[in-house]
């Protein structure tokens, strides 16, 4: 499954092809987003935020475009006047002059002002993002110690969208083995070291990631900066302590630790 660093790497293709053009034809497969259909046209994309994996399309008359996908939707960018070779079903079409981009199998779709977005009952449910540049440790720090979070294991809060969107399976894994932490931790019984460290990597890592983890060495399991320290290396060797890598289930995936310097 995507995670945060992925889900925002597809929004920048998209963004990359359609950004601030004129939109010639919008068109969305549900009845009742058809009336939005010409409102659309002549107007630009100005921005595309991610809320974990959330999409929002942001338009120049202030209309956002609310798309999640779920387990097996998925975005495309074509040239304009391409007609692509697929059995999946579309839900949404952008097209531009040049660049189009296209929706399929998603079925959580919306069309919301302002004032909507700040109801919608994911967006109210999911918590900051990590790629959200404006999130600092301190903050994450104060999450962690609010009474919401604080007696949480880490094997479930990590993968909870209420308390950090864009944390998923691989980047719980990679957090907890940087700080030394095993899953069945929690906040309240952590040291201010421990804590800050922590603070720090649930940000560093995720952003790390995005920012590296498209250069890929088809060998290994990793980009070419950020790699997996013990993601999907059950039986390696540690390479901080040398102990042999250990793979288990927590909160229903697959998890990875070392058993040496994790506690």
């Amino acid at each position: 499954m995507p995670e945060g660093p992925e889900i925002r790497r597809a929004a920048d293709k998209l963004e990359a092809a359609v950004l601030n053009k004129a939109l010639t034809e919008v068109w969305f497969a549900f009845p009742e987003l058809k009336p939005f259909e010409s409102m659309l046209i002549g107007e630009k994309v100005e921005r595309i935020e991610t809320r974990g994996k959330a999409l929002l399309t942001h338009f120049s008359n202030g209309k956002i475009l609310y798309s999640h996908n779920q387990l097996y939707g998925v975005w495309r960018v074509i040239d304009s006047g391409e007609i692509p070779q697929t059995t999946r079903v579309l839900r949404v079409k952008l097209q531009t002059a040049d660049k189009t981009i296209l929706l399929y199998s998603a079925s959580d779709i919306d069309i919301l002002d302002q004032e909507q977005l700040a109801e919608h009952p994911f967006l109210k449910r999911v918590g900051p993002d990590v790629l959200d540049m404006t999130l600092t440790a301190p903050q994450v720090k104060e999450r962690l110690l609010s009474a919401r979070f604080r007696n949480r294991q880490f094997s479930g809060l990590l993968l909870d969208q209420a308390f950090l969107a864009g944390v998923g399976n691989y980047l719980r894994v990679e957090i907890l083995w940087v700080v030394g932490l095993l899953g069945h931790r929690k906040a309240r019984d952590l040291t201010s070291d421990q804590l800050d460290k922590l603070s720090h990597a649930l940000l560093d890592i995720p952003r790390l990631s995005y920012n590296t983890r498209g250069h890929v060495d088809e060998n290994r399991h990793h980009g070419a900066i950020f790699s997996f320290r013990v993601f999907h290396r059950a039986g390696e060797k540690c390479e901080r302590c040398g102990s042999t890598i250990e793979k288990t289930m927590l909160s229903s995936r697959p998890f990875y630790w070392c058993p040496g310097c994790q506690h």
